[in-house]
């Protein structure tokens, strides 16, 4: 098997594709991109034009794109058997790109301090920004995981939202996303991977 070659910063949404990568149970190797001139040299560029991580190489091919990375390393790596079966398949890409672009949208809009008028809603892909994060709390307090009561590769990227929301408020304190992020912090992988980026930031971090 080959090894991936990973593209990352520890500060970064780089912390969800590393959880994926050990969901996965890949091998990876780690390539730190820099802010700054490392992300947006010539080098860096020539894999992801838009100056970003993370991304991943993996025989010959380059994906970037969080979600996307996600979704890549389930169907390729099938051992870990967290791709979705037929039954699941629906609620597992309506979640993980619900996720990707309505709330991304949405979370952003808040962090700017841009509240849409009713007029506006109309143009944006999230619409109402609070609907959107309604209708995912709706979801996670019917049910365990995205796909019902199994875990699969969506919920590292809706878990990752969900996580990081409450951690830096930019989701509301709610009792269907903190049990949600209690059940996938508990998971090996995240806490592998997670340990991973906490010592690299620490490292930068001294102190």
């Amino acid at each position: 098997m080959s090894t991936i070659l990973f593209h990352t910063h520890p500060m970064s949404r780089g912390q969800i594709a590393r959880w994926a990568l050990h969901e996965a149970g890949v091998d990876y190797e780690t390539r730190i991109v820099e802010y700054g001139d490392g992300m947006h040299g010539a080098d860096y560029r020539a894999i992801n034009p838009m100056g970003k991580v993370p991304a991943i190489e993996h025989d010959g091919r380059i994906v970037t794109e969080v979600a996307a990375i996600c979704a890549y390393l389930a169907e390729t790596f099938t051992a870990a058997g967290l791709a979705p079966d037929a039954t699941e398949r629906a609620d597992y890409y309506r979640w993980l790109f619900f996720v990707a672009g309505p709330l991304e949208q949405a979370v952003s809009l808040g962090f700017l301090g841009v509240v849409p008028t009713p007029e506006q809603q109309r143009t944006l892909g999230c619409g109402d920004p609070q609907r959107v994060i309604d209708v995912l709390d709706a979801k996670l307090q019917r049910d365990a995981y995205v796909c019902g009561e199994r875990f699969t590769m969506a919920d590292v990227y809706v878990g990752s939202h969900v996580d990081w929301g409450l951690a830096f408020g930019t989701l509301p304190d709610r009792d269907g996303f903190r049990a949600y992020a209690k059940r996938i912090r508990g998971r090996t992988a995240y806490q592998a991977a997670k340990a991973i980026d906490n010592r690299l930031i620490a490292e930068r971090n001294p102190g």
